[in-house]
């Protein structure tokens, strides 16, 4: 008898620990989202976004699920006015945004377009810099017409960045679960060092691999939400896509899939929380959008290493204007520097870039393409150089054009042709008569014959937006480009000096 009631209460423990290692067969997960982020500093005044802001609601969602991942999808290397800055002999191009990231644990990131702004020898640096993880699935190194995955060195090791990626996760009762994220990049910004493969069967590819290793499959993407919503339908069964690429916040259903995207610059970040059950393969996905702002305070590890890199913007700021934190300009009316707004309308702040150009020059009108402004932002308040540095972190030179007014009608028709796209053009001295549809160059009617002088950013004289707007075009009278030492030469102190000489304090 004795040994029968050992026997049973040997079940009984065997019982509980199984049941233990098998948990209840529920689970939950939290996955922290940023895309996009070219800051690692607060913006809008300190108002808004910040790195160490974004640790700390970090930090604070693995006290609360240990399971807790932290995303980024996509854009982070560039552009910004940090990354264009020379420190310790190159320019930093992401080094700033690699090192912040490093010490805030990433999870999981994946490419943008953007991160193949840089020059192959950069963009190996900041991959051999990274300590986090990458995925991509259809972006490949390519030397010589031969192709590769990219990977990750160190000490002569390479690692090679799959395009695929596992995560393992398990709560205190001993639910597991594996869950499997692909990624794929649209295929823009393109450099001779990659090759990049049809979006859509790489995802197919890299969902059917995961669908036979994971549990849950789930999408780390930089695409065009139009293209993630083809995604979300031709792959049904995945319920989330953490997305980048549009700069504006989105949450987006598709069937049982949702589409998610933060504000650019880590103004919000999407907490999702997903409960999911082993058993039943049941799945919800329960999607807050979370403002990061000056009610957050900043983690002190990831507030040393962002004030390091304020301080060497500052003073390599310094080396072109006398005093970078000088109020320049009373913003009584914030200033629209958005990328939705500048290269889809006149905005105020286009306007004082342009009407910087014009005065500078003594030019009839000018323009510049929307897309040189990178700060994606309102500038509100104190304005100081710094911020139209962030605003302009590319610079360049102000050219001045001799042309007939044909061609000048032929150039603003292109950009107004052009609404959401960075060909845009911001102007001064250059209207759209909406009435009489036409074009008032400072408030009288176009002239086909009439000479005029415009001033321009040498960068649209590339042909990349507008492409016949070239030195070889013989529609081009004359063109004037400024002394090292004019103020014309470096646009953003045409501009600092504008404000200043124009402040409404």
């Amino acid at each position: 008898m004795k040994t029968i009631r050992i026997f049973f209460l040997f079940l009984v423990i065997i019982s509980l620990y199984s049941c233990d290692n098998q948990g209840d067969n529920n689970i939950d997960v939290t996955f922290l989202q940023l895309n996009d982020v070219y800051e690692i500093a607060p913006i809008s005044n300190g108002r808004e976004a910040g790195m160490a802001r974004v640790e700390t609601v970090h930090k604070q969602l693995l006290a609360e699920n240990p399971n807790t991942y932290m995303f980024m999808a996509g854009d982070f290397f560039s552009p910004s006015l940090l990354g264009t800055l020379q420190y310790e002999g190159e320019k930093i191009k992401g080094r700033q945004m690699v090192e912040v990231m490093n010490a805030m644990n990433f999870d999981l990131v994946t490419f943008g377009n953007h991160e193949f702004d840089l020059k192959y020898k950069q963009f190996q640096n900041r991959l051999n810099e990274s300590t986090f993880p990458w995925t991509i699935a259809n972006a490949f190194h390519k030397v010589d017409e031969v192709t590769g995955p990219f990977y990750v060195e160190n000490e002569g090791v390479k690692n090679f960045i799959p395009n695929t990626y596992i995560i393992e996760a398990k709560d205190a009762d001993g639910t597991h679960i594996k869950m499997g994220f692909f990624s794929v990049c649209i295929p823009s910004n393109q450099p001779d060092y990659v090759s990049f493969t049809d979006i859509f069967e790489e995802a197919q590819k890299a969902y059917d691999k995961l669908s036979n290793e994971a549990d849950l499959v789930f999408g780390l993407t930089h695409l065009d939400v139009d293209d993630d919503k083809k995604l979300a339908e031709m792959l049904p069964d995945i319920p989330l896509i953490m997305g980048g690429h549009e700069h504006y916040n989105m949450l987006v259903p598709v069937g049982d899939t949702k589409v998610a995207k933060a504000d650019a610059n880590a103004r919000t970040v999407y907490v999702h929380n997903i409960h999911y059950n082993t058993k039943t393969k049941q799945v919800e996905v329960k999607s807050t959008l979370k403002p990061i702002n000056d009610k957050i305070t900043a983690d002190p590890e990831v507030d040393k290493l962002v004030n390091k890199w304020q301080v060497i913007m500052k003073n390599k700021v310094g080396e072109v204007v006398a005093q970078p934190d000088e109020v320049i300009y009373k913003a009584t009316e914030a200033l629209d520097g958005r990328e939705t707004y500048i290269r889809s309308e006149q905005t105020n702040l286009g306007e004082i870039i342009a009407a910087s150009m014009k005065e500078v020059t003594g030019a009839d009108c000018a323009f510049f393409n929307g897309g040189s402004v990178r700060v994606d932002d309102q500038l509100h308040g104190n304005i100081t150089p710094v911020d139209i540095f962030r605003t302009l972190p590319y610079g360049g030179a102000i050219f001045t054009l001799e042309i007939k007014g044909d061609f000048l009608q032929e150039i603003l028709d292109f950009g107004r042709s052009h609404v959401g796209k960075g060909s845009y053009l911001q102007r001064s001295g250059a209207d759209w008569n909406t009435e009489d549809e036409q074009w008032l160059i400072d408030g009288k009617a176009l002239k086909p014959n009439k000479k005029y002088k415009v001033a321009i950013t040498d960068f649209l004289l590339t042909g990349y937006d507008i492409p016949f707007l070239t030195h070889e075009n013989k529609k081009i009278i004359k063109v004037s480009e400024p002394a090292p030492d004019h103020i014309a030469f470096d646009i953003r102190k045409a501009v600092v000096s504008y404000m200043k000489s124009h402040n409404n304090q």
